[in-house]
């Protein structure tokens, strides 16, 4: 059987078990977070909303036709 820590927790384990830290400390983690993060150019964001837009397009005009399709199935033998 393991053996249970009986030490009280150290400050940044009681912050991870959620005991309360301020506002403004987390208002400093959250930018120092997001300066982390690699933002797309604007090219990079036209392309791949361009992308997205288009597969949706085509996924939605796939499933109309295949209900379609269904339909007039269904139309042909109900």
């Amino acid at each position: 059987m393991a053996k249970k820590n009986t030490a009280p927790p150290t400050k940044n384990e009681s912050k991870e078990a959620g005991g309360g830290s301020n506002l403004a400390q987390f208002a400093v983690e959250t930018r120092q977070e997001l300066s982390k993060v690699v933002w797309p150019s604007r090219q990079q964001l036209i392309g791949e909303s361009a992308a997205v837009i288009l597969m949706v397009i085509l996924v939605s005009t796939l499933i109309y036709l295949i209900n379609s399709l269904f339909a007039w199935g269904a139309g042909k033998i109900f």
